[in-house]
């Protein structure tokens, strides 16, 4: 018997997001177009409940080795094997021993395959149980989140929210889209009748999958929509509420929220920049697929003075981020959280929100925005930006009242709305 595809496909994916910093909403994507439908619905199991539960698999697999020094490979191997025996009942034990096994002889571990054997079958025949130090502990194996992180956010959060909110991240998120300029409005309506989708209750333009509906991956190909997190489209749609002639998206790159203001305001113009060739050929090509007109690309750095003048009525700036909000869609990120780095993204979030005020004319609206739950990224980049100067002042949002917090800045969480963590704050520029 041959290692499935499937599971080939998931060690190298895992391998690559280990050693080499690699993105599961990347990488899987590429793999899954050369696997089958069952084989690409196993490695997407297989890569993202993984990295849900790496922690949890750790723990499990150092109870039964019994301190032994693991290899990085033969790590991985067990992980893979070890999730599919306790979170996968429709794979036979005996399917997932045998490819585990074979899967450590095609990385060359040739002598590690009866290591994998025996810590497998240990741990199906005892089911050993975790012993725990602490509450914060358990709570950090259980949910496979470091707890360095749960730290910062018992901090923010208090425990009763950081439990669940690392809770929420281990759910899947709902397959969520929104229309485009492309739309076919009879091929909506007949989704919509047919119960696949339902209308999202929190914006407009958006739809939740209710039963996986295969179309809409046909659909997304065309152009006709584009899979958004609700979070993600909020934050377009607070922008698209304020412009009025001309606007500026900073950080625009891939494009998800351009696009969605392009078409909520087809009369204004617009413009859309990131930093790299790579960046804005991605961004360019989105707005082509969506058929979007009305935006012109452009490259610049955004940490130093933007090339242009005080002439957007309305700017977003939706900045680099850590993207602990997203850890739903992107499990990874967990593990890559350093304080270290959560204060330079600080320095050139202010550094970008600085340069974003000088092209804003006076009564415009710069939307501030980031996909973290880091109050460092959030409320203290607003904070210091306003001791700096007096020439902004924070404002609501009419009719977004639920996603409030702190006063007019909004916040989602994935705990309270299903959606994933995203932060906004509208600052006005004084006339």
């Amino acid at each position: 018997m041959k290692i499935s595809p499937a599971r080939l496909a998931a060690f190298r994916i895992l391998k690559k997001i280990e050693l080499e910093r690699g993105l599961s909403s990347v990488l899987l994507p590429e793999a899954e177009a050369s696997l089958s439908g069952p084989d690409k619905g196993l490695c997407h199991a297989l890569v993202l409940g993984v990295l849900r539960r790496q922690l949890f698999l750790d723990r499990s697999i150092n109870t039964v080795a019994v301190g032994k020094k693991i290899d990085a490979d033969v790590r991985l191997i067990l992980r893979i094997g070890l999730f599919q025996l306790k979170f996968l009942e429709r794979v036979p034990p005996h399917a997932v021993l045998f490819e585990s096994v074979e899967l450590a002889r095609f990385a060359k571990k040739h002598s590690a395959a009866g290591f994998v054997n025996a810590i497998l079958r240990k741990t199906l025949r005892d089911d050993p149980q975790i012993i725990y130090s602490s509450d914060l502990d358990r709570l950090s194996v259980e949910t496979s989140h470091p707890i360095s992180l749960l730290e910062r956010w018992v901090r923010q959060y208090g425990v009763e929210r950081t439990a669940s909110i690392a809770h929420a991240n281990n759910e899947h998120p709902k397959t969520t889209y929104r229309k485009t300029p492309r739309t076919n409005a009879h091929t909506l309506d007949e989704l919509i009748e047919n119960g696949d989708v339902v209308p999202s209750s929190v914006v407009a333009n958006g739809f939740v999958s209710v039963n996986g509906n295969t179309r809409l991956a046909d659909l997304e190909a065309e152009g006709q929509v584009y899979f958004q997190d609700e979070a993600s489209q909020l934050v377009a749609e607070i922008a698209a509420s304020f412009v009025k002639r001309t606007f500026l998206d900073v950080c625009a790159s891939p494009g998800s929220k351009t696009t969605a203001i392009a078409m909520s305001a087809p009369e204004m113009t617009g413009v859309a920049g990131d930093l790299s060739p790579k960046r804005t050929e991605t961004l360019a090509k989105l707005l082509r697929k969506q058929g979007t007109e009305n935006i012109a690309v452009v490259r610049y750095d955004a940490e130093c003075p933007l090339p242009f003048d005080a002439v957007f009525d309305t700017i977003l700036l939706d900045a680099p981020c850590s993207g602990t909000g997203t850890i739903r869609h992107n499990p990874e990120i967990r593990y890559r959280v350093k304080q270290s780095e959560l204060e330079a993204f600080r320095r050139r979030q202010l550094s970008m929100l600085r340069n974003a005020g000088e092209c804003l004319v006076g009564g415009g609206h710069l939307i501030y925005s980031t996909c973290s739950l880091e109050r460092e990224e959030n409320e203290d980049v607003i904070a210091d930006f306003l001791r700096e100067t007096d020439r902004f002042e924070i404002v609501a949002v009419e009719g977004k009242e639920r996603f409030a917090s702190d006063g007019d800045i909004l916040r989602t969480f994935p705990d309270r709305h299903g959606i994933d963590g995203f932060f906004a704050a509208i600052l006005r520029r004084k006339t």
